[in-house]
C-alpha cells in the first residue's frame, strides 16, 4: 500500500508565526513579480511589490530583512550575490547586492496559499457541460489519431490536457458539491422559509443535472473506448512528442510525465468506463463512478426531504420542555406563599402520596414493629407501581403473525403488475418511426401508457429539427415525437371507447437497445430523419 505524501514541516511555518501576514503578503509580492518574468528581487523592489498586492503598513527596513531571511532559513527563498552591480558605499552594497527569489518549495507553498484561499472562495457545481467538453475533447483526439501526421502531435498534446482539466473540474466540483450538501443538512436552526426555498432549488438543480446523465455517460464511455482503440500508449507518446519538454542533462522529464499522464487516464477509465482500465481489470465493481452521481442525486433529496420534514415537526409543536421549564419557573416565582408553592410542585410533578405502603418485607416477622423506617430493610416496589399505579404482574406472550401468506400475495401482485407493465410497452415498442395511426386498436390500459408518453413529450420544448424527446419516470422507455406536416388526424379505439388527434409521427423503445447505438440511436439521426420523411 503507498504511503500518503509527506509535507515538509519548514514549508507552511510561515503562516503560523506571530508575522504570519507579512510572510505571506511577501510570498505575494514575489508571485507577482514572476507574473512579470522578474525572478530576483531587492529589499527595495520586495517593499514596492507589497504596495502592488495590497499590504499599506509601513514596515521598516530591519523588519523586512528579518522577514526576508527567516523564509529563506525556511528555505522558501534563495538568497542571490549581484556582482555584476556598482556599489559607491559599503551600506549601498549591502542593501542592493543582495537579492531574492522563490524556491521550489517557496514556488509550491505559494500555489497551496492560492490554491486554498481559492478553495475557501469557491463554491461546488453539478455542471453537465462539462460532460459534453470531455466527450468533445475524446472525439477530438480519435480524429486526431487517426491523421500519423507528426504535425497534429502539439494538437493531440493539447486536447489531452484540456480533457485532464475538465476532468479535474468536475471530480473536484462534484466533490466540493457534495461536501456543502451535506454541510446544508447538518446546519442547526435553519429557518423554515429559508430551508423551503433552498430545498426547492437543490432538488431542481439535481433533477437537472440527473436527466440525461446517463446517456451523457454513455456517450463519453463509448468514445473512451474509441480512444483506446488506437493504444493509450500511442496516444501518450505522441503527446510527449508535441509537449516538447526541456532537454537537460542529468534530469529525466519524460517518465514522471508518463506516469502523470497514466494516472489520469486511469482516472478517466474509473469514471466513465472502469472495465477499460489499463489493468483491464473491473476497478470500484466495475461500475463507473458518474452512474453513482444518481445514488447522490436520490440520497441528497431524501435527505432534504426528512430536514424539511423534522423543521417542519418542531415547528408545529406548541412549546419545548426547555420553554415549559421557564414558564414553570416563573409561576414558582410568583408563588403568594410556600404551600402554594408546594401545591404547584405536586400537581406540575404528580407528587403525591406514597402508594407503596401497604407493601411489607417478605418476612414480616423479622422486623419489629418499633423499628423506624429508616432503619428498616428496604422493600422491592415495582416499577409499574410509579408509572401505572398497578404491581407488576406476568401475562402470556403474544402470538407471532406468520406473514408468509401475505409476502407471497404481495410478491405474485407485484409481478402481476411487472408483466402487465411489460407487456403495455412491447405492444407499445416500435421499429422506428410511424404515425400515431397505425398503432390500430389498443387495450384500454395500454392506451393509457401511450396518453402518459405522448403528454410527457408534448411538455417538452422541440428541438431545432422539430423533434421532441421525453423517457418514462423510470428511465426506461423514450419516446421522439414530431407533428405531422400534413396535418393529419389519428382515430384510435379502446374497449372503453375512441381518441381522435393530430396523427403525431412517434419512434418509442427501450433505452436500453438506443444504447447499444453507437452515435445513441436518437431521433435526431439521419436514419430517424430518413424514416420520418418516408413515413
Amino acid at each position: 500500500m503507498a504511503e500518503p505524501p509527506r509535507v515538509p514541516p519548514e514549508m507552511f511555518r510561515f503562516a503560523t508565526t506571530d508575522r504570519a501576514d507579512l510572510n505571506t503578503a511577501v510570498l505575494y509580492a514575489f508571485g507577482e513579480a514572476g507574473e512579470r518574468l522578474e525572478t530576483a528581487l531587492t529589499v527595495e523592489a520586495v517593499r514596492e511589490r507589497l504596495r502592488a498586492v495590497g499590504w499599506y503598513a509601513p514596515v521598516g527596513e530591519q523588519e523586512l530583512t528579518a522577514t526576508l531571511r527567516q523564509l529563506a532559513g525556511w528555505g522558501l527563498l534563495d538568497v542571490i550575490f549581484n556582482h555584476a552591480g556598482s556599489f559607491a558605499t559599503a551600506e549601498e552594497y549591502e542593501r542592493k547586492n543582495l537579492q531574492y527569489s522563490l524556491t521550489r518549495r517557496g514556488e509550491a507553498a505559494f500555489a497551496g496559499v492560492r490554491h486554498a484561499m481559492a478553495t475557501l472562495a469557491s463554491s461546488g457545481a453539478l455542471q453537465t457541460a462539462v460532460l459534453d467538453a470531455i466527450a468533445g475533447r475524446l472525439r477530438e483526439l480519435e480524429s486526431l489519431l487517426r491523421d500519423p501526421d507528426p504535425g497534429r502531435n502539439r494538437r493531440i498534446f493539447a486536447s489531452l490536457r484540456e480533457l485532464e482539466g475538465h476532468l479535474d473540474g468536475l471530480r473536484d466540483n462534484t466533490r466540493r458539491f457534495n461536501g456543502e450538501l451535506q454541510r446544508l443538512l447538518r446546519v442547526e436552526g435553519t429557518d423554515l422559509a429559508t430551508f423551503h426555498e433552498v430545498k426547492g432549488s437543490t432538488v431542481a438543480y439535481l433533477q437537472e443535472f440527473v436527466s440525461n446523465l446517463e446517456q451523457r455517460g454513455d456517450t463519453v464511455a463509448a468514445a473512451l473506448r474509441a480512444v483506446a482503440g488506437h493504444g493509450v500508449a500511442v496516444l501518450h507518446a505522441r503527446a510527449l512528442d508535441g509537449a516538447d519538454l526541456p532537454k537537460m542533462p542529468g534530469t529525466d522529464h519524460v517518465t514522471p510525465w508518463l506516469a502523470a499522464r497514466a494516472a489520469r487516464w486511469e482516472d478517466l477509465c474509473l469514471w466513465f468506463a472502469p472495465q477499460e482500465g489499463p489493468d483491464g481489470g473491473q476497478d470500484d465493481g466495475g461500475v463507473p463512478r458518474i452512474r453513482r452521481l444518481h445514488d447522490v442525486a436520490r440520497r441528497a433529496i431524501v435527505s432534504l426531504l426528512q430536514v424539511l420534514d423534522r423543521i417542519t415537526d418542531s415547528r408545529r409543536r406548541s412549546s419545548s420542555a426547555a420553554a415549559d421549564f421557564r414558564t414553570l419557573a416563573r409561576w414558582f416565582a410568583g408563588a403568594p406563599s410556600e404551600d402554594d408553592a408546594h401545591r404547584l410542585w405536586d400537581a406540575a410533578f404528580g407528587l403525591g402520596p406514597a402508594r407503596h405502603a401497604h407493601l411489607g418485607h417478605a418476612d414480616a416477622e423479622l422486623i419489629p414493629a418499633g423499628v423506624p423506617w429508616r432503619e428498616a430493610e428496604p422493600v422491592e416496589v415495582s416499577a409499574l407501581l410509579r408509572s401505572r399505579g398497578r404491581t407488576e404482574r406476568m401475562g402470556r406472550t403474544g402470538k407471532v403473525r406468520d406473514v408468509i401468506a401475505l409476502r407471497a400475495e404481495r410478491q405474485e401482485r407485484a409481478g402481476k403488475e411487472r408483466a402487465e407493465l411489460e407487456a403495455a410497452w412491447s405492444a407499445l415498442a416500435t421499429t422506428g418511426a410511424t404515425r400515431l395511426s397505425q398503432l390500430g386498436e389498443l387495450d384500454h390500459d395500454t392506451f393509457g401508457r401511450l396518453l402518459d408518453l405522448l403528454g410527457r413529450a408534448l411538455a417538452e420544448r422541440p428541438d431545432s429539427t422539430g423533434f421532441r424527446r421525453a423517457v418514462t419516470s423510470d428511465g426506461r422507455v423514450e419516446i421522439v415525437l414530431r407533428a405531422p406536416d400534413d396535418g393529419a388526424v389519428a382515430v384510435l379505439r379502446t374497449s372503453e371507447g375512441w381518441f381522435r388527434g393530430p396523427d403525431y409521427l412517434i419512434d418509442v423503445r427501450s433505452l436500453g437497445l438506443s444504447r447499444a447505438c453507437p452515435n445513441g440511436g436518437g431521433g435526431g439521426s439521419p436514419a430517424y430523419r430518413e424514416r420520418a420523411a418516408g413515413a
